[in-house]
C-alpha cells in the first residue's frame, strides 16, 4: 500500500510546494509511482508542473466533493510515473462545502482509499492554514513531513502545527507520524541559519533529514518554466538536494525508520 505523505506548515513562504513539486518528481525519477495532490487554491503544484489551468476539467474541489473520481481528474506530467490532481481557485470554497458533510473531517481519506494500493507514494500539498482542507489531508496521511526555513521566526507558529497533530492523532487518525523535517532556505554564510538549523535539530531530534535544502536561484526559476528542477537543470545545487532527499526517505523506507 503506497505511503500518503502530507506536507505541511501553515506559515507561507517555507518551500512547502517547492518541497512538494520536488520531492515527487525526484521519487517518479527513481521509478517509483507517485501521485501528488495539490490541495492549495493557489495551485502553485499544479502550475510548477507544467500543467496549464486553462486545461483542467476536474480538480482538487471535484476530488473533495465527490463530483468526479481520482481517474477523471488527475493529469499525466514530464515523468510517466508521476501524476497530479490540479487545483483551481474554486478549491477556496470547498471548506464552506465541508462544513455540511457528515465526518468532514475525513473526506479526502474516504477519496484516497480506493487508489492507494496503485501509488507507491501519496504527496498532498496543503495550504498555508489549519483549516480543514489541512485537517483533512492530515487525517488522510501516514506522515506528515515539514519544511522549516532556516530563517528568523522559523519555529513561529510550529507550536500551532505539532498542537494540530497531537488533536489529529488523538481524535482523527491514531498512526498519524512527523515523517520528517525539512530544513530549507539554508544559507551557510548566515549564522542565524546554523542558529535555526540547530534549534529545529534539538527539537525534532532523528526526525529533521540529514538533506538541507540551500537557497539556490534555479529552485526559485524552475516553477516559472512549469518544471521540477531536476529537469530544469538537474546539475544545480538545488536538483542535487532534493535527489539526496529522494535517497533519504527512500532509505528510511526500506529501514522502517520514522
Amino acid at each position: 500500500m503506497g505511503r500518503v505523505i502530507a506536507i505541511a506548515n501553515q506559515k507561507g513562504g517555507v518551500g512547502k510546494t517547492t518541497t512538494a513539486v520536488n520531492i515527487a518528481a525526484s521519487l517518479a525519477a527513481a521509478e517509483k509511482k507517485v501521485l501528488l495532490i495539490d490541495s492549495d487554491p493557489q495551485g502553485n503544484s499544479t502550475s510548477g508542473m507544467g500543467i496549464d489551468r486553462q486545461d483542467i476539467v476536474g480538480s482538487t474541489y471535484d476530488l473533495f466533493t465527490g463530483k468526479r473520481p481520482l481517474e477523471e481528474i488527475k493529469k499525466a506530467t514530464h515523468f510517466s510515473w508521476l501524476e497530479v490532481v490540479p487545483s483551481r481557485i474554486d478549491l477556496v470554497g470547498v471548506e464552506v462545502e465541508l462544513i455540511q458533510m457528515i465526518s468532514r473531517e475525513r473526506v479526502l481519506k474516504k477519496a484516497l482509499q480506493p487508489y492507494r494500493n496503485s501509488y507507491d507514494y501519496i504527496f498532498i500539498d496543503c495550504p498555508p492554514s489549519l483549516g480543514l482542507l489541512t485537517v483533512n489531508a492530515l487525517t488522510a496521511a501516514d506522515g506528515v513531513l515539514i519544511p522549516v526555513q532556516c530563517e528568523y521566526y522559523a519555529l513561529e507558529g510550529l507550536s500551532a502545527l505539532m498542537n494540530t497533530v497531537k488533536l489529529i492523532k488523538q481524535d482523527l487518525n491514531p498512526e498519524l507520524v512527523v515523517e520528517g523535517v525539512l530544513l530549507t532556505m539554508y544559507d551557510s554564510r548566515n549564522n542565524l541559519a546554523d542558529q535555526v538549523a540547530s534549534e529545529v535539530r534539538k527539537y525534532f531530534g532523528n526526525k529533521v533529514y540529514n538533506t538541507v535544502i540551500n537557497r539556490n536561484v534555479t529552485l526559485s526559476e524552475a516553477p516559472s518554466h512549469g518544471k521540477p528542477v531536476i529537469l530544469y537543470d538537474i546539475r544545480s545545487k538545488g536538483a542535487q538536494s532534493y535527489l539526496d532527499l529522494a535517497r533519504e526517505v527512500l532509505s528510511h523506507a526500506k529501514t522502517g525508520a520514522r
